[in-house]
């Protein structure tokens, strides 16, 4: 059986559909962490602040000083064009979020390994025996 190239090309587009959908939940479920925990947006909508913004290292928490104080930036040039800004408790607030968040994943993953665990492979033969 030949494969057409077109069905080869829209399994392709649909399998990298489906990771630019995930990744763009993820940057979404990240943007809504960031705002539940107490951390701002401030949009990059001047040449200062796109300049700004571009000199930063992108996805990734920076921790600044203000008036003796750590700010702790997260830029995000790409899903919003913006900078998120918080305080100490902020941060702390946002890290408490995503390990709670490993936690649940965690425990979900669990219960499907174990419901897998409880499968009946009685008809199906031993899984762990190769079949000749």
């Amino acid at each position: 059986m030949k494969t057409s190239p077109f069905v080869v090309l829209a399994l392709i587009g649909l399998s990298t559909a489906g990771c630019v959908t995930a990744s763009q939940q993820e940057q979404q479920s990240k943007e809504n962490l960031l705002a539940a925990a107490g951390f701002q947006m401030r949009l990059a909508d001047t040449p200062a602040r796109v300049a700004s913004l571009k000199a930063m290292p992108a996805n990734q928490f920076v921790v600044k000083s203000q008036n003796g104080q750590p700010v702790y930036l997260y830029a995000d040039p790409v899903a919003c064009g913006c900078v998120y800004y918080g305080s100490q408790n902020a941060f702390t607030a946002y890290q408490q979020m995503v390990f709670q968040q490993r936690i649940m994943s965690e425990q979900e993953m669990t219960a499907m390994m174990n419901q897998q665990a409880a499968f009946d492979f009685g008809v199906w033969g031993d899984p762990l025996v190769p079949m000749y």
